[in-house]
């Protein structure tokens, strides 16, 4: 039987309901997953970190951002303003997300203080504080789409598909956060959040809320003064209109795949994309790569698959047929709730890792 009950309608997401202690009883929580076998000295070949291919593409989408931030401003209030706002909007509403997420791993610069400047700048942009998300995510490579575990869980099950269609507007996130931030700026953590920060890097928490508050009320300042929305359509408001893409690409990391595994080939998905969906997305499409071995830089990600590839389920070949593989999956759990996409292994492949997910947990 799987570990997910057939006569349950949902499960509870959180990390301070029974699931949490479940999953620590079942083994689950901080557990040793599957990795596929890479010698030592190609993997520390991996890892080596650079300054140079973070530093160039942070200096074009540096570059690129005040481009079409310019452009938008100076054809303000003509259809010419429109494209310069769509790409600008990706920039900072998309593109921000995968760098923050390299940046907060510490791999994308060899320079520590470079990864530290450009995971704030972009914690900022994709509203997210940027002390309490390290955590988070550091808690979602330990216990991935562990239920009760990882905060991160995007997709909850049965999925609701309106809310979904919502997160490519930015929403409900963006709703959620200025209380979230009121929340923070006055000294308090959610209950989920104290699960997994530090006690010791709780004030910086709060102290970068209170910066971000405060750059958030001095564009409203300028705002009025200007009587214009533009200060909004450059801070704050790309987070909205530009978070099409960061969601577009993001869904597909673990949507219909299987929860509480300890095997990334069953949890995770890598997608072959365009390239600049690619560089937007710092090729955080081989996701699967990514879980298995986190301290490889963005850059290495491409070579590393063709390494370990006849180790993995085929990816899907574009967005479309993930996306296809994704609906017929979240259909399917709306009935049927333990259903999960299992994609099939090459014949080169080691067997899933399974004997975890077929443990029967009491749920009385």
């Amino acid at each position: 039987m799987s570990i997910i009950d057939k006569r349950l309608v949902g499960r509870d997401y959180s990390l301070t309901g029974p699931e949490n202690q479940r999953a620590v009883e079942a083994g689950l929580a901080s557990a040793e997953w599957y990795h596929s076998e890479i010698p030592r000295k190609v993997m520390k070949d991996l890892m080596r970190r650079s300054d140079g291919p973070a530093t160039r593409d942070t200096i074009i989408w540096l570059g690129l951002l005040l481009v079409t931030g310019a452009g938008g401003v100076l054809f303000w209030g003509t259809w010419w303003a429109v494209p310069f706002f769509v790409v600008y909007g990706v920039l900072y509403g998309s593109a921000c997300d995968s760098r923050w997420h390299e940046c907060g791993h510490g791999t994308a610069f060899r320079t520590s203080w470079k990864n530290d400047v450009v995971y704030h700048i972009a914690s900022f942009m994709v509203m997210r504080n940027p002390i309490c998300w390290r955590w988070s995510h550091a808690r979602h490579h330990t216990d991935t789409i562990i239920v009760g575990r990882d905060p991160e869980i995007a997709l909850m099950r049965p999925t609701v598909i309106a809310k979904t269609a919502l997160l490519f507007i930015g929403m409900p996130s963006v709703l959620q956060y200025p209380g979230l931030l009121l929340k923070h700026a006055t000294g308090h953590l959610t209950p989920d959040e104290a699960d997994y920060v530090p006690e010791s890097e709780v004030p910086k928490a709060f102290l970068w809320a209170r910066i971000h508050l405060a750059i958030y009320a001095a564009t409203l300042v300028v705002a009025l003064a200007t009587w214009s929305i533009i200060p909004f359509m450059l801070i704050g408001g790309p987070a909205i209109y530009g978070a099409w893409h960061r969601v577009l690409t993001g869904i597909l990391q673990h949507a219909g795949l299987a929860e509480d595994v300890l095997d990334h080939r069953l949890n995770s998905r890598t997608v072959y994309m365009n390239p600049i969906s690619q560089w937007i997305y710092w090729n955080m499409n081989y996701h699967v790569e990514h879980h298995m071995f986190p301290m490889v830089p963005y850059h290495a990600l491409p070579r590393l698959h063709e390494l370990i590839k006849d180790d993995l389920p085929p990816p899907n070949r574009s967005m479309i047929e993930a996306y296809a593989e994704v609906f017929a999956s979240l259909k399917r759990q709306r009935t049927t709730i333990d259903y999960y996409v299992r994609k099939e292994l090459p014949p080169t492949a080691r067997p899933y890792r399974e004997e975890l997910h077929d443990i029967d947990v009491a749920r009385t």
